[in-house]
C-alpha cells in the first residue's frame, strides 16, 4: 500500500486527489495551514505551511513515523494572485513566490532524503497552464508556476539516478475556491488600469466558476502514478486551454500576443488617457 503526501489538500484539487486515491487503496496524508477548519475527507490533514521549513520537517517526520515511508509527494499547495504588476505590492509578490515556488522546492528538499533511502519515489508538482504564458493581470501567478515547471525539469534529471521520478501536471481552469482565496490587487479609482482590470477580473472569475470538475485532476494524477517512467510534463483541462500551449510554440510572438489580447477583450491599439 503506497503512501502519498499531498500539500494543500483541504479543498479543491488537493482534496479531490486525496479522496480519489483513498478509494483506490492508497494511504493518504493531506496538509493544510489550518487543518482544524476543515471537515474530514477520508484522510488525515496535517498542519503544514510551505513557507515554514520547520513546519515542513515536522509534517514529513509525522508521516514517516506513522507509515515508515513516503512513496509519492504531490506538491499542490498554492495561491492565486491578480492585478496589474505595477500596482501589486512587493510583499504580495514575494508571498506568492514563497507559496508557489520556494515552498514546493523546500518540500521536495525535505522529502528527497526519505525517498533516496527507499531508492524509490515520485514527486508530482501541480503547476498551471497559465505558467506557459504571461497572462495579462495574472503575470505574477504565471511567473511563479512557470518557474516551478522549469525547476521540475532540472530536478528530475538530478535525482533520476537515485530511483526518484519528478513530473508536473498543469491544470487549466477548474471549479475550485481559488478565486475566493487568491490575492486581488484592489481596483484603484482613476488608475490607468481601472476599467480594463475590472473587466478582465470578472472574466477570470467566470472561467473558474465554469471550470472543469477537480475529479479530472485526481484521475490524471492517478494515471501518472501508474507510469514506470512519467513524462516531463502533463496538461489537464479543456481542449483550447491545452491547445493554447501548442499554439505558443508554433505562432510568432506578436500573433500569439494578439490572440491572447483578443481573448481577454483588450484592444491593443487603444490609448489610455492619463
Amino acid at each position: 500500500m503506497k503512501v502519498v503526501l499531498i500539500t494543500g489538500a483541504s479543498s479543491g484539487i488537493g482534496k479531490a486527489i486525496g479522496e480519489f486515491l483513498v478509494q483506490k487503496g492508497y494511504t493518504v496524508y493531506g496538509t493544510s495551514r489550518n487543518p482544524g477548519g476543515y471537515t474530514s475527507s477520508g484522510f488525515p490533514l496535517l498542519k503544514l505551511d510551505v513557507r515554514d521549513a520547520e513546519s515542513i520537517r515536522q509534517s514529513i517526520q509525522q508521516v514517516v513515523e506513522k507509515s515508515g515511508r513516503i512513496d509519492v509527494l504531490i506538491n499542490n499547495a498554492g495561491v492565486g494572485i491578480t492585478g496589474p504588476i505595477e500596482e501589486i505590492p512587493a510583499s504580495e509578490i514575494r508571498n506568492n513566490f514563497e507559496t508557489n515556488l520556494f515552498g514546493p522546492i523546500e518540500v521536495m528538499k525535505a522529502v528527497l532524503p526519505q525517498m533516496r533511502a527507499q531508492q524509490s519515489g515520485l514527486i508530482i508538482n501541480i503547476t498551471s497552464i497559465a505558467g506557459y504564458m504571461g497572462l495579462p493581470y495574472r503575470g505574477i501567478y504565471s511567473a511563479s508556476k512557470g518557474a516551478l515547471d522549469l525547476v521540475t525539469e532540472a530536478i528530475r534529471m538530478e535525482v533520476r539516478a537515485q530511483g526518484i521520478h519528478v513530473t508536473s501536471i498543469a491544470p487549466g481552469d477548474f471549479a475550485t475556491n481559488i478565486a475566493a482565496g487568491r490575492y486581488h490587487a484592489p481596483l484603484v479609482v482613476g488608475s490607468a488600469y481601472e476599467k480594463q482590470y475590472g473587466e478582465i477580473l470578472r472574466t477570470m472569475d467566470a472561467h473558474v466558476d465554469s471550470g472543469s470538475d477537480p475529479l479530472e485532476m485526481a484521475q490524471a494524477a492517478y494515471v501518472v502514478m501508474q507510469q514506470k517512467s512519467p513524462e516531463v510534463h502533463y496538461k489537464v483541462g479543456a481542449f483550447m486551454q491545452k491547445f493554447s500551449v501548442a499554439l505558443k510554440r508554433l505562432l510568432p510572438g506578436k500573433i500569439y500576443e494578439k490572440m491572447l489580447m483578443r481573448h481577454y477583450g483588450m484592444d491593443a491599439k487603444s490609448k489610455v488617457k492619463v
